[in-house]
Formats: C-alpha cells, sequence, structure tokens
C-alpha cells in the first residue's frame, strides 16, 4: 500500500492525511518519521479530524508523551522524542495503547522499535524544500 505525495503547505499535509486515515481501523498504529518541523503533528491534526477530533486540540504531546483524543474512534498520540529508554514507554503503559481499540500514531517511533508489532504502518515526512515536503506511506 505505498503512497506518495508532495505537499506544499500544512492544509494540504492535513488534507492528505485525512485521506489517508479513512483507510485506518480499530487497533492499526502508525509510525511517523521525519526530523523536526517535517509535518508530524499536522499529520496527526489531519488523521483525527477525519475521526470528528477538532484540529485545535491536537498538539505535540512533546513533555507529556501522550495525548488522548475521543473521537469516532479514540486516538493516541505519542512523541517519543524525550526518552531515553524503551523502559519509559513500558512504565507508561504504552503497550495497553498499542493494543487497544484506538489508532497510535507514533512521532519519534525509533526510540521505542523493539516495542512495535511488524505489522505498523510507515509514514516517512521529509523536507525537500523550506515549504515542500514528500510524504510516502509503506
Amino acid at each position: 500500500m505505498k503512497q506518495r505525495t508532495e505537499s506544499t503547505s500544512i492544509e494540504e499535509t492535513i488534507a492528505f492525511a485525512r485521506q489517508f486515515a479513512a483507510s485506518l481501523k480499530q487497533g492499526d498504529i502508525v509510525r511517523l518519521e521525519g526530523d523536526l518541523g517535517a509535518g508530524k503533528t499536522h499529520f496527526v491534526k489531519g488523521v483525527a479530524s477525519h475521526f470528528g477530533i477538532s484540529q485545535e486540540l491536537v498538539s505535540s504531546p512533546t513533555f507529556t508523551i501522550i495525548h488522548e483524543y475521543e473521537g469516532e474512534l479514540p486516538i493516541f498520540h505519542f512523541d517519543c522524542y524525550r526518552l531515553k529508554h524503551e523502559q519509559e514507554a513500558i512504565e507508561i503503559g504504552i503497550e495497553e495503547y498499542l493494543y487497544s481499540d484506538g489508532i497510535s500514531l507514533i512521532e519519534w517511533p525509533e526510540k521505542i522499535e523493539e516495542l512495535l508489532p511488524s505489522n505498523t504502518i510507515k509514514v516517512q515526512l521529509k523536507h525537500l524544500s523550506e515549504n515542500k515536503r514528500e510524504i510516502v506511506i509503506y
């Protein structure tokens, strides 16, 4: 299911993510890969809005590690950037989220690589220029 698009604005990234979200179902786990400022949180805004969650509620959980959003399906938004060890994720109960009825979206998934199942959906966001991003879904 490889999809590729280029985005030249935040709005385009959100719209693409909203469209992608239509393919998601309960229990799906999405790893969001990309540098700082690549658009990962905006991508989450698009996914959340597909499930009836206001984009204004979505922000990066950099300091809290996880934000939970209630919509048609629960959305669990993780930012693992500040984690030093996978054990920290285990201590906050990440496995309960990953194997729940919600959809998990994980920024900086490489920090918890060993905890993610093999069927995790990979979304890569890459800077092509200041206002242009490539988004690839594997």
